[in-house]
């Protein structure tokens, strides 16, 4: 007995962050998927994403299922979703039959929620190009940043400061998918290496293809997940891309 226990204990503790997916409950709760899959650059500050994002499906009832595994990339296993977050995700993380089931996906009107690396994944895929709304090309060193909300009707933004300093990565931009309304930008003026210019966005959503899309620039450093600010912000774009 006292084994077995030993053994469950280790697979729970060792599986914390790997996986977590269950089987959806008829009826029940409205459920996301969080993909934290890195063919690249790997942030550190994932496992702190998912804590926080299941902690926020805990607090606002919908539950939150976490995985790497982009076997789950199916038609059948993603309409069990509202929405899928890339959460840090880099480079090229799904093959061609996991795109098109992906496609379908959002093409069923489901929602899809960029986070920071989001847009530094799968360059070679010109659909998600206009998903995710850009891809990343470079940043400078992580330092404290003005970020200017020009857009307070939306759930990610509508409690947010007009003016929110904030420490970040802040991420310069390419390939910016025409027609996004822009919820936010950074003020190059209060950082050095900015060089998308006083529209620089940091936080968009449009519809897309059928479905929704919620992207930020924010989630770099372990501490974002620890900011209540950052946070509901989080949680405006994940309720807009979940269709609610």
């Amino acid at each position: 007995m006292k084994l077995l226990l030993s053994a469950l204990l280790a697979t729970i503790s060792l599986g914390c962050f790997s996986e977590r997916l269950l089987p959806p409950p008829p009826g029940r709760q409205p459920a996301i998927l969080v993909f934290y899959r890195t063919a690249g650059f790997h942030h550190k500050s994932i496992p702190d994403g998912l804590q926080a994002l299941l902690q926020l499906g805990q607090q606002h009832h919908f539950r939150v299922d976490t995985t790497a595994d982009n076997t789950r990339f199916t038609v059948r296993q993603l309409n069990a979703y509202r929405a899928v977050v890339f959460l840090n995700t880099t480079a090229d993380v799904l093959t061609a039959p996991q795109q098109t089931a992906f496609e379908r996906y959002i093409q069923a009107g489901h929602g899809f929620v960029g986070v920071h690396a989001a847009t530094d994944t799968e360059f070679d895929w010109p659909w998600f190009n206009g998903l995710v709304g850009a891809y990343f090309v470079n940043h400078p060193k992580v330092q404290p940043a003005t970020v200017r909300v020009i857009n307070h009707e939306h759930p990610a933004t509508a409690h947010l400061p007009a003016e929110w300093p904030r420490t970040d990565e802040w991420y310069n931009f390419r390939s910016i998918t025409p027609g996004l309304t822009i919820l936010a930008t950074i003020d190059e003026t209060t950082y050095s290496g900015g060089t998308n210019g006083p529209a620089h966005p940091f936080a968009w959503y449009h519809s897309y293809d059928g479905g929704r899309a919620f992207y930020t620039a924010g989630g770099h450093t372990p501490e974002s997940y620890q900011d209540p600010l950052f946070l509901q912000h989080l949680l405006g774009g994940i309720r807009y891309a979940m269709g609610q």
